[in-house]
């Protein structure tokens, strides 16, 4: 089953490095099967880091098709990646382009790039990475089953 993900943003005041208060709007990606479930789990994924008062200001549905993770400590960015998957119309002979995206997470775009393509190995059709741009998420929540 293909997962579906939910961008949700977070409003709340933060306090920076320098010790002033900053209203701040913060983009993460929740794993649900609804806007109601995907609020409900964001709810309990950020509730133990936030202190003070906080506002959910949207959730949208978004179409990845992968996320590739990284255990390294640098990896501390997402990056969005349209890929064009390439194949060929048997009646005509012409090629046809179909994009898909996928969610990378790296330290810069060499390294999500890098990482992109050892996830590609060993697929069975051909393909192009069309771009990588660097995300404002912040962070993402799998769905995680309950045992």
């Amino acid at each position: 089953m293909m997962n579906k993900w939910f961008e949700c943003k977070v409003k709340y005041v933060k306090t920076m490095e320098n010790g002033l208060d900053k209203p701040v709007t913060e983009t993460y990606l929740v794993d649900a099967l609804s806007f109601t479930e995907a609020e409900k789990r964001f709810l309990e994924e950020i509730r133990p880091f936030m202190s003070g008062e906080f506002e959910i200001t949207g959730i949208k549905p978004v179409k990845f098709s992968d996320v590739y993770y990284c255990d390294l400590d640098s990896a501390d960015k997402w990056f969005k990646c349209k890929l064009a998957y390439i194949t060929v119309d048997e009646k005509s002979g012409a090629e046809k382009k179909s994009n898909s995206y996928s969610l990378v997470q790296a330290g810069d775009l060499r390294e999500a790039i890098k990482y992109l393509d050892e996830n590609m190995k060993g697929t069975l059709g051909d393909y192009e990475i069309a771009s990588v741009t660097e995300t404002t998420i912040m962070d993402v929540f799998p769905y995680k089953a309950e045992v």
